[in-house]
């Protein structure tokens, strides 16, 4: 496949006032590899309820400069929190294991998520006096309710771990795991360094490849290593991209 045909997607989660400093720091880092701030910003309207946009002018006028300066703007989620009850070992599990107790839209009844997407599209939309990218659930994890909400919430684009699509019509437009790491425990430290390290090459054939970073991911060294050898082998043969060029392919 062509180098030209060939693109990297980048997003920086969990965009808050709550991480200003991490997000502005991983936003240098991004735009360093890439050039120019061509990443997307996945923005939590009030993190862990603890952190709102709404009231914050000072923040509000940050994410009208990232999105002058081409920065695409996700929402994403609205707490960041899972407070809901799982029932069934499969989503209980998920719950669990995969996030530490963050996939807010797992276990959300259709209506309430529904509600939540509506009022973060708003609000940001608000905010920037422009269209949001699309939406992408906390820790990538949906439930039966979260999906049915999608297919009428009228975003253009959603991601999960494994595949971007447009729920206005179903449309995959990229496959492929995300590269992505956690800072929470040792363990998880370890084994994220060494997925990117294996996804590095293993991933370096593909059309499309997803990278994203967190603000925890600042605090660690050796993450932030793994970060920058990660996108220096995937930007090899390929260019930045946007989700939005994805609709177009």
């Amino acid at each position: 496949m062509p180098a030209s045909d060939k693109s990297l997607l980048a997003s920086i989660h969990d965009v808050s006032p709550r991480f200003s400093d991490q997000i502005d720091r991983l936003a240098d880092r991004l735009a360093r590899h890439l050039g120019e701030p061509r990443f997307a910003m996945l923005v939590v309207p009030d993190h862990w309820g603890e952190a709102p946009i709404a009231g914050n002018r000072a923040f509000h006028a940050r994410l009208r400069d990232w999105h002058a300066t081409g920065v695409e703007l996700f929402v994403h989620g609205w707490f960041h929190r899972d407070d809901s009850r799982h029932a069934g070992a499969a989503t209980g599990f998920k719950a669990r294991h995969m996030t530490a107790g963050e996939g807010e839209f797992l276990g959300l009844d259709g209506e309430e998520a529904l509600d939540r997407m509506r009022r973060g599209r708003a609000l940001i939309e608000d905010i920037v006096g422009a269209e949001v990218a699309g939406f992408i659930a906390p820790a990538w994890l949906y439930g039966p309710g979260a999906l049915a909400a999608l297919s009428t919430a009228g975003f253009a684009i959603a991601e999960d771990h494994l595949r971007v699509w447009s729920p206005l019509d179903g449309r995959v437009l990229a496959r492929g795991p995300v590269v992505t790491w956690a800072s929470r425990s040792q363990g998880r430290i370890a084994s994220s360094i060494a997925f990117a390290a294996l996804a590095r090459h293993a991933l370096a054939p593909m059309r499309t490849v997803r990278v994203a970073v967190h603000p925890g991911d600042t605090g660690v060294p050796r993450l932030l290593d793994s970060i920058d050898a990660t996108f220096g082998r995937l930007l090899h043969g390929r260019k930045p991209g946007r989700y939005r060029d994805l609709l177009t392919a």
